[in-house]
């Protein structure tokens, strides 16, 4: 027995960030996107995450943002990596910010909360690529930044579970070598023994 779905997730992949172009999805595909991305397992329901767009103008002054806290911490950038920098969220026209951002629960421990926030990535990177978006999620140095978040958007106790790049793709992506799967999984053989 075939699946349209199965075949479309065993043919996923990310493309090029350069090679992502305008159009970006529509203000009503973002709508079904972000709808998606948030049908994942919520312990609690939650909502331990959210999503901040990049888009317009915005991309750019992000950029800016960024070069300049990026020659704060290591002093005079040289050309080319003031201009990476400068570039890091218009390269493609759409960025959407998964962040986590867990909830006090006295039951709830905050990487259960931290992995929903990958599940919502995931399923709005799914939902974009079965719109026929291309999609590539990073993080980058500004994640794991206090000053790189609150620049982005985000509240002291919240992190970066990715920043997800979208737009138009003509490519195929680039297809990568994938794990061997038979040597990911066992039957359970018991108590781990170390």
């Amino acid at each position: 027995m075939t699946s349209p779905i199965i075949d479309f997730l065993l043919t996923r992949n990310s493309a090029p960030i350069p090679e992502l172009r305008a159009p970006a999805p529509s203000d009503a595909e973002i709508a079904t996107i972000l709808a998606a991305a948030s049908r994942v397992p919520d312990h609690g329901r939650l909502e331990p995450w959210r999503f901040i767009l990049y888009r317009g103008d915005v991309r750019v002054e992000i950029g800016q943002k960024l070069a300049d806290l990026a020659e704060r911490r290591e002093g005079p950038l040289p050309e080319g990596r003031r201009n990476q920098e400068l570039a890091r969220f218009s390269r493609a026209p759409l960025v959407i910010g998964v962040v986590s951002s867990p909830k006090d629960h006295p039951k709830i421990p905050e990487w259960e909360m931290f992995l929903s926030g990958g599940m919502a990535a995931m399923n709005l990177i799914t939902a974009a690529n079965a719109l026929g978006y291309g999609t590539n999620m990073i993080t980058n140095w500004y994640s794991d930044c206090e000053e790189g978040r609150a620049l982005l958007g985000l509240a002291p106790h919240e992190r970066v579970v990715g920043f997800v790049h979208i737009g138009s793709y003509d490519g195929a992506g680039q297809e990568r070598q994938r794990p061997d799967v038979a040597k990911l999984y066992a039957d359970y053989a018991g108590p781990w023994e170390g």
